[in-house]
């Protein structure tokens, strides 16, 4: 490639992805490109893994370790949805690292297709480029960067962020106030408090266009600090000089069970994982930072309490986060905090790696989209049952949501505590959204005094005008919904139970996870579970139970509140704090391809929690269905002759 120029040569190696021989693969995630079980590697070793994951479907994996060096492909082709799910940096890096310069595909999701730019890997929409390319044409770069915004234009004509960043946003300062008397979202206030004036972006940002925010907190986790120090450490030298160190965040959490988890017991990944929790820990101790270390359980049994740790973006809420704040964090679930009436969205590792130097965040102007929750929810229907029915609208699958922001009102919305709305903004990440926000009220003053000690007023300007601009408005009737289970494959397979054609065995059940690791899902577990066995019902011999506490302020009022006895005698197996079988790194993930699981968790991908398949559902379905050794709700179960 010259300055103008992406020349691939006379005939250059095409890899279309398809499910089918045909079509191509829609909904190609980044657990697809690159499985959790390689995510220990952070530099050139990536290279070998890009697609590894990659499930047809008849259910082959027809990419081995090291196959598309081999094969010499340069450009990729695929369907709608490309790179959905996490926001790994590990995918576009382990492509470009194997030979891929360009990625062809009819929509990208927002992270990955940051996270391409940042690194310098070509995407585009443009079907009309594989005849010209297969015809070995040089594809100017203008005709690559046709239709994106001028600052993700300007990023790939300088190669990639941290070179941007180095010439153009050290010295960047809070923009002017904007305009008085226009209606805003919430969302587009606290982003006009947070914007940066720069030479290379708009005074005035509109719907689209590119620019740059300072953040209130910024949070990494290990799955990404290695990378993001190798990065600066290579580009920068050291030592780095590091943009307001107090206002970042360090967690190691999804390491805890991993000298248990299958994938990487199997592929002999434990070392790898040490050395990568190694590396954020130098990083950490090098430069003085903030950090939380989740606990093993031999940990466990020795702590005194005054250990604080947890899931990243929960420890987020539960600590950090208040109204009217900006985060930004290495995972896609960092919308979590949005049900505290924060700006709260996923960034990959380049992009990390700038914001600690620059202190700039880049962000793309997104629509902003209302979804009316209206009526009351049933007894037994939470807000998974909710994010799950949002999932199987047509709009939302065929990617209406993409990049906007969900901002969540409505009577049944100001009916649910934090906790139940926290599930719904951290799942804006399975919409494709950039991000969800509540609007903070009477609720969100009271979880941050009884959950914090934190005194919060309120201020006026904390809520949407009346008369702002939504791109579009989806109504809920909420009294309308039932349980919802999402069937294998996609969190967007929605279905409520009570459709469900034949009964659903299950092997393995498992509460937890971001999305239901907080205090009101364990309420939920409980409830079940006393109910069960005040009526004589345990988890039978053939299905696993197991429960993991999102931190460890659930873990202790599930303790204080005597849960965790109900848990045992129920027959559960307790988990400490920690990320695990969602991202396949611990207990509670499947082991063989015929194995079925109910999860609470967020997503189901293949092979996002081993080799099985995972039904999704709220966590009274999921105990409900672990008594029952099936899939049902908690109402059908009561219903039961017993």
């Amino acid at each position: 490639m010259n300055n103008n120029t992406l020349a691939l040569g006379a005939k250059p190696r095409i890899l279309f992805l398809s499910r089918d021989g045909q079509a191509p693969a829609d909904d190609v995630s980044t657990d697809e490109i690159t499985p959790v079980r390689i995510m220990s590697h952070y530099d050139e070793r990536l290279a070998r893994f890009p697609y590894t994951g990659f499930t047809q479907a008849d259910g082959g994996r027809p990419i081995g370790p090291g196959g598309v060096q081999a094969s010499g492909f340069v450009v990729t082709v695929a369907g709608r949805r490309y790179g959905k799910g996490s926001s790994r940096e590990h995918s576009p890096a382990a492509e470009k690292l194997a030979g891929i310069r360009l990625v062809i595909a009819a929509s990208f999701e927002r992270i990955y297709r940051q996270n391409a730019d940042h690194i310098g890997l070509f995407t585009s929409t443009d079907f009309g480029l594989i005849a010209r390319l297969q015809a070995g044409e040089a594809i100017p770069i203008e005709d690559l960067v046709a239709g994106r915004d001028a600052l993700a234009a300007a990023i790939l004509r300088s190669g990639g962020l941290l070179a941007f960043g180095q010439q153009h946003l050290r010295g960047a300062q809070p923009a002017e106030p904007a305009p008085d008397g226009q209606p805003r979202t919430l969302f587009e206030k606290i982003v006009q408090l947070h914007l940066l004036r720069t030479p290379v972006t708009p005074a005035v940002p509109r719907v689209g266009d590119g620019c740059f925010v300072r953040a209130d907190w910024r949070f990494i986790h290990e799955y990404y600090t290695g990378m993001a120090a190798h990065m600066l450490h290579a580009t920068l030298g050291r030592p780095l000089a590091l943009r307001d160190p107090a206002s970042i965040v360090v967690f190691e959490d999804h390491t805890s069970y991993t000298a248990e988890s299958p994938a990487h017991l199997a592929a002999g990944l434990v070392p790898n994982m040490q050395a990568m929790c190694q590396a954020q820990r130098d990083f950490v101790d090098e430069y003085g930072l903030r950090s939380h270390r989740t606990l093993t359980e031999d940990e466990a049994r020795s702590d005194d309490g005054r250990n604080v740790a947890g899931i990243s973006h929960a420890m987020m809420a539960e600590h950090y986060a208040l109204p009217g704040q900006l985060l930004a964090g290495t995972d896609s679930h960092t919308p979590h905090s949005g049900a505290l009436g924060c700006v709260a969205f996923g960034v990959g590792t380049s992009d990390m790696a700038n914001a600690f130097v620059t202190g700039a965040v880049r962000l793309t102007l997104p629509p902003v989209l209302r979804v009316e929750l209206e009526g009351a929810l049933a007894p037994g229907v939470a807000a998974k049952d909710v994010a799950l029915h949002l999932l199987q609208l047509p709009a939302i699958k065929a990617g209406g949501g993409v990049g906007k922001v969900f901002e969540f009102g409505g009577s049944a919305l100001r009916a649910l505590g934090t906790d139940e709305r926290a599930t719904l903004t951290n799942m804006t990440a399975e919409l494709g959204g950039l991000t969800g926000i509540v609007e903070p009220d009477a609720e969100t003053v009271r979880f941050l005094k009884e959950r914090r000690g934190v005194d919060c007023v309120l201020e006026d300007w904390m809520k949407s005008d009346s008369g702002a601009a939504y791109s579009e408005v989806i109504r809920v009737d909420c009294g309308a919904l039932g349980p919802m289970v999402a069937s294998p494959g996609d969190p967007g397979n929605g279905v409520p139970i009570e459709q469900l054609a034949l009964p659903v065995k299950v092997d393995i059940a498992y509460g937890g996870s971001c999305t239901a690791g907080k205090r009101e899902d364990f309420d939920q577990y409980h409830a079940v579970l006393a109910w069960g066995l005040r009526h004589g019902l345990k988890v039978p011999p053939q299905v696993q139970l197991f429960l993991q506490y999102g931190t460890t302020a659930v873990r202790d009022y599930c303790i204080a509140q005597g849960y965790d006895r109900t848990f045992a005698a129920a027959g559960a197996r307790i988990l400490q704090p920690s990320c695990g079988a969602c991202a396949n790194c611990g207990p509670g993930s499947s082991v063989e391809p015929g194995q079925v699981t109910v999860s609470a968790i967020n997503r189901n991908f293949p092979g996002r929690s081993g080799p099985g398949q995972v039904w999704l559902a709220s966590p009274a379905t999921v105990m409900a269905s672990a008594l029952a050794g099936e899939l049902t709700s908690f109402a059908r179960l009561q219903a039961r002759p017993r």
